[in-house]
């Protein structure tokens, strides 16, 4: 039996509920997280036609990115945007290409689709 905390896949939502620009959130989760932390939300979103996940966790501050609910792009729809400080991110990469955290980028979730549906679970 693995110990590890991140062995188990969650499902998120079905592939077909993703359209371009719709971001889906949710709760990550994890087994024993620190007493008193916050709980870890993710998001989920077609790059193109590809899904990608990452935590809603700027690497600056580790506060959620998004300004109101499903909203995390740019003015111009272009990047993934901190409502904080304005950090951009690649939508494909979460690579932080303009503010406090240039040069890192956001955590990336492994992503998987099984019977229809997509799955996440923490990166080891």
């Amino acid at each position: 039996m693995s110990d590890r905390t991140n062995d188990q896949w969650q499902t998120v939502c079905q592939f077909d509920e993703l359209t371009p620009e719709k971001f889906v959130e949710f709760r990550v989760h994890q087994k024993n997280p620190e007493p008193g932390a916050m709980p870890l939300t993710g998001f989920l979103f077609l790059d193109g036609r590809e899904p990608r996940a990452f935590l809603n966790q700027c690497p600056h501050l580790g506060i959620e990115l998004n300004w109101m609910p499903g909203r995390f792009m740019d003015a111009d729809n272009l990047f993934i945007q901190c409502s904080t400080h304005g950090a951009l991110f690649k939508p494909g990469t979460g690579e932080c290409i303009a503010g406090p955290c240039q040069g890192d980028a956001l955590p990336a979730l492994d992503l998987r689709v099984e019977g229809g549906a997509i799955q996440v679970r923490l990166p080891e």
